[in-house]
């Protein structure tokens, strides 16, 4: 009966969606103040049933109902609590219906928080985010229903994929739908800027929080799955360019874009075009990768689903979505006047070459991602494209862009020269020979210390220019806040970059057959193999090896690593041991083996990769500061001063 309840409410879910999209918009076509005011109710009544439906789901985990297909398919008796909960996204259907929920829940707290709005755009903007969720629901309701009953029901269900049974699982997806789904809020925004044909300070100040509230999650969500994966799978390294890691960044490149044209936009009422492109292509993206993981284009352990049918419907609503807007813009593109000029050397120029760069990268990623596909596609030849295409690629474009993004916010508005940064770029250089210097010497490694000059002249930029701005108790609170958040951005990005140049280069690994009491040596560590034991839990068995790492003879830890094999799916995992330091992380695997033979033993030095994480949390915690600071989600300027566009 709860399956029934909550399949009923998705129905009730549609209903509702379909009824926000067209009476608000006729509302605000006749300037009908009732219509118009229906948003708000439906996109929370429409919030109630997606969360209503979604906790009927997440119930039948709980109770092991295995009449639930979803249920039996992805659920276990003896799973943990966790996992029984985490487990009811590990999947399509229940995935797809948690980002629908997102959707929901973004319409929902539009409709509170943006009481400000002029009511023609907060009825537009929600009658295009229903539009969009009627879509996912009618995909949820007709290709991927998560209520489907099975019969007969079975004494125990298949559990969950172990790859999945961490808490990563909890944590990661979660986040980063907060982030993708977001997104889909600036879009509907720009969408209803251009029906209504204006794109003004009000517009983009209304923006400002939504973009920051995605950004951030979607940071937050990337670099917890980074980490998920780097102890999961054993993988070795922080990021891998997995294709599914690739359509999750790409969203990110463009909605850091996007957050600097809104900048430009608030302050100067510039960029309007880069705004609305940007609003609609960070969207995009996000339905691009939705369209990946279930399309079955590509094989990655984070593909849910290899249904063509499934993946032609994701297709359709993105060409629906992402061709409609586009062809709006086209059709509204002569309105976006800039309303002043700014000579190329100013910060609006550093910025707008800070959106090209970022473009460009994303351009970059997109071709390495997809050219494979369009190759088998076309002429059913099987290529690969890995790190280095995109450390010849990528790499060097995030190179300049991080040159740029010292300098920038050094530079004056509307117009400067470069005489006002020769006393920076003179000690920027200074520093960086020094470090090329001393890192050549030391860590034999010229690419390492133009990397690691990279990141230590980022950050003199960032601290110089929080410096310039005076003394910070003598800011206004909105100012404070932002020049906080910008400071710590700029420094998470350093650290980052940092910590990624020293994993890079300066890692090191060895794998080998050892028998206990034998060692491996990695990076002046020894790994010694000191015992290998079994055991079981209600869940799996296992066999634990137990190294100890050591170096000059001194003991440093005991790593506990783990092969487990899950007998309800009949599959081996391996768990590594860590020992995480901010100088080194050590790193542990065991693998296949006898006592007889010798056990496969993977041992690897990282240096200084637990910085890469710490820079990803500081760039995302920049952006809810960010968002703290906001006074309000929308102002009324005066209309003679403020508006950009007209129709």
């Amino acid at each position: 009966m709860i399956a029934e309840i909550g399949h009923f409410c998705l129905i009730l879910a549609l209903v509702i969606a379909v009824l926000q999209a067209v009476l608000p918009l006729y509302g605000a076509r006749t300037k009908n103040p009732t219509l118009m005011g229906f948003a708000d109710q439906a996109a929370r009544v429409q919030f109630a049933l997606l969360a209503a439906s979604f906790t009927c789901l997440t119930y039948t985990f709980l109770i092991s109902d295995f009449s639930v297909k979803l249920a039996a398919s992805h659920s276990h008796t003896t799973k943990p609590f966790l996992y029984k909960i985490s487990g009811v996204w590990g999947n399509h259907e229940g995935s797809i219906l948690l980002w629908t929920l997102m959707l929901g829940l973004y319409g929902f707290l539009f409709s509170i928080f943006s009481k400000s709005l002029p009511i023609a755009l907060r009825a537009r903007t929600l009658a295009i985010q229903a539009l969009l969720a009627v879509g996912f629901i009618s995909f949820i309701l007709f290709t991927s229903n998560p209520f489907e009953r099975l019969f007969p029901t079975p004494m125990d269900g298949l559990g969950l994929n172990p790859i999945l049974q961490d808490p990563g699982l909890a944590i990661h997806p979660p986040l980063l739908y907060m982030g993708y789904v977001g997104y889909s809020l600036a879009f509907s925004m720009a969408v209803a800027a251009l029906i209504s044909g204006e794109i003004n300070k009000v517009w983009a100040k209304a923006l400002k929080p939504w973009s920051l509230l995605s950004w951030s999650f979607l940071t937050l969500g990337i670099a917890m799955g980074s980490l998920w994966a780097y102890y999961e799978l054993g993988w070795g390294g922080w990021w891998m360019w997995d294709p599914v890691e690739n359509v999750s960044f790409m969203p990110w490149l463009i909605g850091t874009a996007l957050l600097h044209s809104i900048m430009v936009m608030e302050r100067r009422q510039n960029l309007a075009h880069w705004t609305v492109l940007l609003a609609i292509t960070a969207f995009s993206l996000s339905l691009i990768g939705t369209f990946i993981v279930r399309s079955g284009v590509l094989v990655s352990v984070h593909a849910f689903a290899v249904d063509p049918e499934r993946g032609v419907f994701i297709l359709a609503l993105l060409l629906l979505a992402t061709g409609g807007a586009l062809s709006l813009y086209a059709m509204r593109a002569k309105m976006l006047v800039q309303r002043a000029e700014f000579d190329q050397v100013s910060r609006e120029g550093g910025l707008v070459l800070n959106n090209l760069l970022l473009a460009t990268a994303t351009a970059t990623v997109f071709l390495g991602t997809f050219y494979p596909l369009i190759m088998d596609a076309l002429t059913g030849d099987k290529i690969s494209v890995g790190k280095p295409y995109f450390d010849l690629t990528f790499a060097p474009i995030m190179a300049i862009l991080i040159i740029f993004m010292g300098a920038a916010p050094l530079l004056k508005w509307q117009k400067d020269s470069f005489s006002s940064l020769k006393k920076f770029g003179m000690l920027s250089l200074a520093g960086a020979l020094i470090i090329i210097a001393l890192t050549f010497i030391f860590g034999r490694s010229i690419l390492g210390g133009f990397g690691l000059a990279l990141a230590a002249y980022l950050a003199f930029g960032a601290i110089k220019a929080f410096r310039k701005k005076g003394p910070l108790s003598a800011l206004p609170k909105q100012a404070k806040y932002h020049l906080m958040s910008f400071t710590l951005a700029h420094l998470g990005v350093a650290i980052l970059t940092a910590g990624a140049v020293i994993m890079s280069v300066w890692a090191d690994d060895t794998i080998g057959r050892v028998k206990p009491g034998e060692s491996l040596e990695v990076a002046g560590y020894t790994f010694t193999l000191r015992d290998v034991s079994g055991g079981e839990t209600r869940n799996y068995s296992f066999r634990r090896g137990e190294v100890n790492v050591s170096k000059n003879g001194q003991n440093i830890k005991i790593l506990h690593t783990e092969q487990r094999f899950y007998p309800v799916r009949e599959m081996i995992t391996t768990e590594a041991g860590f020992r995480f330091s901010p100088t080194a992380t050590l790193f542990a695997g065991l693998g296949e083996g006898t006592p007889e033979e010798g056990y496969i033993l993977r041992a690897n030095y990282h240096p200084a990769v637990i910085w890469i994480w710490i820079g990803a949390l500081l760039m995302s915690l920049a952006g809810f500061l960010s968002l703290i600071g906001t006074r309000s989600l929308a102002e009324r300027p005066s209309k003679a001063s403020e508006l950009v566009t007209r129709s």
